[in-house]
């Protein structure tokens, strides 16, 4: 039985104090284009995947969304599934989710009660960004302004506040690449002059202002600057990136002299530091939600972490925690083993409105927590390269590309189709051959073989062994189709996103007039949720 919820209700729950998980289970790119403000995105090809790390407390208080029917009756697009929210919400009910609601009227229908839908993806932690520059007046330069600087001073010293990954595909000429989590554990290694300016930049605002504005809350003396717009500003004043950049923190670069700085910066926002048995008993809590977050380096978490802990590198957890949380009000407890980057990326956390402690002793605390159970599907069947191309040639197979849209417009096998689970049912329903699946990851073609099996008499579906690296190491044709799928059928990219970093300037400006425009766009209960400082109480 499908329970289902209206907006106004909604609207009381999302701002109740109590824990809520509101899941967008669209793909991707429909998701970024408009959803609700605390909308996690789950999409349903990847819902028994990544539900139970994002959601692990099975008696959570859950409400799906999808689209929404259209005014008319029909759908988004074509091809489109109107039902994927009660298609979500069985399948968490049979994960053992006890507690899930279905949004009247989806996504569509949260518009028409009079609410507000957000494009874009990160929306709480991006809002946030343009909000603490608000409260902080973060010093800023422009893109001649630091060009300027580096032509004039050769001390200035430019920290890419990103991931290494993101770093990679651009950057600013002469910057090194120190994730905004990583800095107060660095900065003194890599800017041992206390007087050398430090220009910090990410792609384009957010990263930018945080990372600026978490050496200046931790005192450190030098002048320190956000880059504004980032990267895009960088090229939309025609200065030339760089692409490929490898130039990055040295791994011997921590260093513990700010942990005094940063404890301060705890204590300032009421960080709690809790000891290994509160920790356990807080896991034990039946109605509580705990995540317990690894924020070092990957590097650092490869080598070895605390049973139970998930790796949630610090700088993205503060931008993009809706990739390792999907529980508004859940506990987070924050450990590293510096006693430096756990309580200064918590201080932020806590201004966010979250639930963020530290745990005492990190890494040396001795918690171990039970893992995690993900649930498993029965795995397909597989079929060979050579096999699969001999009965491509006798025509008595469908062949289904479940890659994402781009890979598969990039190069796939000649005689295949792409869809993506939503849609899949719909796309093979006249098919009488035996359906061979191509993806990245078994478990997703398995769970989605599972699921949306439109003939339970036809033969089961098999799965390309090795996938497309098998395909290609046999000598195997494939074809590249950059039209296709068309963009309207690409629902698992945003591109939205995307253009702003490929060449179009035009994008680039959308995209930083919709960052600075998330404020504006905000309700007042919206705006209540986050715990900035008055003007009154910085220092």
């Amino acid at each position: 039985m499908t329970f289902f919820i209206d907006p106004k209700t909604l609207k009381t729950w999302l701002h109740d104090g109590a824990e809520i998980a509101l899941l967008d289970v669209r793909e991707h790119g429909q998701y970024g284009e408009a959803h609700l403000f605390y909308g996690i995105p789950l999409p349903f090809s990847r819902l028994e995947l990544d539900a139970p790390r994002l959601v692990p407390r099975r008696g959570v208080r859950v409400v799906v969304y999808d689209e929404g029917a259209a005014a008319d009756g029909g759908a988004e697009n074509a091809g489109s599934n109107d039902d994927v929210a009660q298609r979500a919400a069985a399948r968490l009910a049979a994960l053992g989710y006890t507690d899930v609601h279905v949004l009247q009227g989806g996504a569509r229908g949260w518009k028409a009660a009079g609410y507000v839908l957000f494009a874009g993806v990160n929306l709480p932690s991006k809002t946030f960004g343009e909000l603490a520059e608000e409260v902080y007046h973060t010093p800023r330069v422009s893109a001649d302004q630091l060009a300027e600087m580096l032509a004039s001073d050769a001390r200035v010293v430019v920290l890419d506040g990103r991931p290494v990954s993101e770093f990679h595909k651009m950057n600013i000429p002469g910057a090194t690449c120190c994730p905004n989590g990583e800095l107060a554990y660095r900065v003194r290694r890599l800017v041992p002059d206390a007087t050398t300016p430090i220009v910090i930049n990410c792609a384009g605002r957010t990263r930018s202002i945080i990372g600026a504005q978490t050496l200046i809350n931790l005192g450190v003396p030098n002048p320190v600057y956000a880059l504004e717009n980032g990267t895009q500003g960088w090229y939309l004043n025609d200065h030339v990136l760089e692409h490929g950049g490898t130039r990055r923190y040295a791994d011997d670069s921590g260093n513990t002299d700010m942990r005094p700085a940063a404890q301060a910066l705890a204590a300032r926002f009421d960080v709690p530091t809790v000891p290994a048995q509160t920790v356990r008993q807080w896991a034990a809590d039946p109605a509580r939600t705990l995540f317990l977050c690894d924020v070092r380096t990957p590097e650092e978490f490869a080598a070895g972490s605390l049973p139970g802990a998930q790796h949630t590198p610090g700088g993205q957890l503060m931008q993009a925690g809706d990739q390792y949380f999907g529980v508004r009000g859940a506990r987070l407890v924050l450990l590293d083993d510096d006693g430096v980057r756990a309580p200064t990326i918590a201080s932020w956390l806590r201004q966010m409105g979250h639930d963020a402690s530290v745990l005492e002793g990190g890494l040396s605390s001795g918690l171990s927590l039970p893992p995690a159970t993900p649930p498993v599907a029965s795995p397909l069947a597989t079929i060979d390269a050579r096999t699969l191309a001999a009965r491509i040639e006798r025509n008595d197979v469908a062949l289904v590309d479940l890659r994402g849209s781009m890979a598969f417009r990039a190069a796939h096998i000649p005689q295949a189709r792409w869809s993506i689970r939503p849609r899949l049912a719909a796309d093979v329903k006249n098919e009488t051959r035996q359906l061979v699946l191509v993806a990245d990851d078994a478990a997703l073609a398995a769970w989605t073989a599972a699921s949306e099996r439109v003939d339970a008499h036809a033969p089961a579906p098999l799965l390309l062994e090795g996938g497309m690296a098998a395909w290609r190491a046999a000598g195997l044709p494939v074809e590249a189709t950059p039209a296709l799928p068309a963009d309207s059928d690409c629902i698992d990219y945003l591109f939205f996103v995307h253009d702003r970093h490929d060449g179009n300037k035009e994008a680039a400006r959308r995209y930083l007039a919709w960052e600075t425009g998330l404020v504006a766009q905000l309700d007042a209960q919206e705006k209540a949720a986050f715990r900035l400082p008055s003007a009154a109480s910085k220092p």
